[in-house]
């Protein structure tokens, strides 16, 4: 049997949609066209002869065969981009990226790192909940500040400290104001996120359901929701500060573990610097943001 050369943008493109569920989302994450990514994926589809995806109105969903693909499209994707990195930095690439989430400052062990290599381009990436780990997979990062929950397959973590979650609710809401609160207090309310997020709304008796449909996959399009009452998201403290607006209000839910905040490489890249960078965040810790 003959072999199939499989390009490796078409299992990036195919990663993506995997990963978002819906092709509209994935196209604009990869800064392509919808109709070029649809096309790519049916290429792919076509070179392997089987069927990844099906598809309709609402968005997308993996066939067995899709379902193997993604999680093998990532090892492979992570080992070629682990070989361009080493073949880079062979040749002296002086270059070392920082991911980091929303509300968490890394300006101490940037700045330390900056002091002992003055030659090094170092530079910092925002990420968000769907790709913190991502872009340390695929190569994108050297190192990331993650938050927990966090996908740790492929991984090496540091948690360095735990943040108070606070309930981020509509400016009128019956709670605004409170000191703080607990997880009951929100039983009768929507809530806007995966449950697996906040496993104590699992254990409320009486709670409602959470609402999956249709799927937000940033805080923005969550905020969105809150502000016109259909429900409220739990989110770590310095990111609800992050995405401060007029419409909205946050409370301390005190009853509920905390946020982990934690340094993360992938497990393939055990660079000097990678090293380096780890022990710096002990002396000069990322923080959260003010």
């Amino acid at each position: 049997m003959t072999g199939v050369d499989v390009d490796l943008r078409k299992l990036r493109y195919f990663v993506a949609v995997a990963e978002e569920l819906h092709f509209g989302r994935a196209a604009e994450r990869l800064h392509i066209a919808q109709p070029v990514l649809s096309r790519q994926i049916r290429a792919l589809e076509g070179e392997l002869r089987v069927r990844l995806l099906e598809r309709d109105r609402r968005g997308a969903t993996l066939t067995p065969a899709g379902e193997q693909l993604v999680g093998d499209a990532r090892n492979l994707l992570a080992a070629a981009d682990g070989l361009t990195r080493r073949v880079r930095e062979a040749a002296g690439d002086r270059r070392f990226v920082v991911a980091f989430m929303p509300g968490i400052t890394v300006t101490g062990p940037v700045q330390e790192l900056l002091a002992r290599h003055p030659g090094l381009d170092v530079q910092v990436m925002r990420t968000g909940w769907h790709d913190q780990a991502t872009v340390l997979l695929d190569g994108s990062a050297d190192v990331g500040f993650v938050r927990t929950p966090v996908d740790r397959t492929g991984l090496r973590l540091r948690r360095l400290y735990d943040e108070p979650r606070v309930a981020v609710l509509p400016r009128g809401h019956r709670l605004a104001g409170r000191g703080a609160i607990g997880i009951a207090d929100l039983a009768g309310d929507v809530l806007l996120q995966d449950p697996d997020a906040v496993p104590e709304w699992r254990d409320l008796p009486d709670r409602r359901e959470a609402r999956s449909e249709p799927p937000m996959r940033t805080v923005e399009e969550k905020l969105e929701y809150v502000a016109s009452l259909q429900g409220v998201v739990i989110l770590p403290r310095s990111a609800a500060a992050f995405y401060t607006r007029a419409d909205v209000c946050h409370v301390e839910v005190a009853d509920i573990a905390g946020s982990g905040v934690l340094l993360a490489w992938a497990a393939s890249h055990e660079a000097p610097l990678v090293t380096e960078f780890a022990a710096l965040t002990e002396q000069r810790p990322a923080a959260p943001a003010a």
